[in-house]
């Protein structure tokens, strides 16, 4: 079955960390053997395992913030450093695409037409995953820090991006993220304003509660969480209340999975805990709790987070790469998911949601 996964650094992964995405994951992993550090050796995503897990269409991120005593790969002193980043990022997506590695998806004709070619290669080849076309990217924004100022938007779409994220962790440059307790400042709100006519999708992962609660008061138009898990089963911050579940049904959200283990299951930390603690069938529960509360599958997907910082070490025990993503569809129909229920799981929920955000 095929598959669309909302959040991979894609950009973020070739460029920071230096990896050729057009090679194997697992001469990726040969090439950082040596290498200390989380991820290093351990990485999961390559777009040849993108093909070979049916990932038909993914949202690949561009990746800045604007920091000066932050983490090194990921912050930056100023406004101007993250913008030229986050610009790279953008251009390692037109790279991709020039040499037919991939597709930038921007608009919903493009979309109808990627998707039906994909479908009619998976109905044909139900047991390989040779000669597939190829997979198809929407350029997102985790964090808008890289955003010079709300009105330098229209340059941003133009490039290509279509999806963004406020914040990330901490105060970031428009709005709260995880771990605070602030909410949008002027320029958020003058963002939020901007991002509305623009007709591009808001993505609420990261925002701090007091940010979530602004946006969906704020804006109007389309909202998705990318990657989210949900506070009942893993209690923090960074996961999704019941309370907001709702309130992004209440507007036809859809809430992607994410397959980190601290986001999996409680009381797990980094270098102490081990991965065999959490499977695939943990993701599928958190993506139950979802359909439990909406009273259907609407809107629960995937947004993996796969290779966000981390690799094998802190993924499900049972992925080695994201070609086993395909074992998510086993994992939800053991929870009694019927074939549609799992398609929408699967891949048709984010189609719904990006088809009825580009109307053109």
């Amino acid at each position: 079955m095929l598959s669309i996964d909302a959040h991979l650094d894609l950009a973020w992964n070739a460029l920071q960390w230096s990896r050729d995405l057009t090679q194997s994951v697992y001469t990726l992993r040969a090439r950082e053997a040596r290498l200390e550090g989380a991820g290093r050796g351990q990485n999961t995503v390559s777009l040849p395992a993108l093909r070979r897990g049916r990932v038909a269409l993914c949202f690949g991120t561009v990746l800045a913030r604007v920091n000066e005593r932050g983490a090194p790969e990921i912050d930056y002193p100023s406004p101007a450093q993250a913008y030229a980043a986050a610009q790279g990022q953008l251009a390692y997506y037109h790279a991709l695409a020039r040499q037919n590695h991939a597709r930038l998806i921007t608009m919903r004709a493009q979309l109808d037409a990627h998707i039906a070619e994909w479908e009619t290669w998976d109905a044909a080849h139900a047991a390989e995953t040779i000669d597939t076309p190829p997979p198809g990217i929407v350029i997102s924004m985790e964090c808008a820090d890289p955003i010079l100022s709300p009105d330098q938007l229209p340059e941003w779409r133009a490039a290509g991006l279509r999806v963004i994220g406020p914040a990330h962790y901490g105060r970031n440059r428009y709005a709260g993220g995880t771990g605070t307790d602030v909410g949008f400042n002027e320029a958020g709100i003058q963002l939020l304003n901007a991002l509305q006519r623009s007709g591009m999708i808001l993505d609420v992962t990261h925002l701090s509660d007091e940010a979530f609660w602004e946006a969906l008061s704020l804006h109007d138009g389309a909202i998705i969480a990318s990657h989210h898990n949900c506070r009942a089963l893993v209690p923090h911050q960074r996961q999704l209340s019941d309370e907001q579940i709702h309130a992004l049904i209440q507007r036809d959200a859809v809430i992607g999975a994410a397959f980190d283990i601290w986001m999996l299951i409680p009381d797990w930390s980094f270098g102490k805990s081990h991965n065999r603690q959490a499977s695939i069938a943990t993701v599928a529960e958190h993506i139950d709790h979802v359909c439990q509360i909406a009273g259907d599958s609407l809107h629960a997907a995937i947004g993996s987070d796969l290779d966000g910082g981390f690799g094998r070490e802190s993924s499900p025990y049972d992925l080695d790469t994201i070609a086993d993503i395909q074992k998510l569809a086993d994992a939800l129909a053991e929870r009694d998911f019927d074939d549609d229920d799992i398609a929408n799981v699967m891949y048709q929920n984010w189609l719904r949601v990006l088809r009825r955000a580009w109307q053109e």
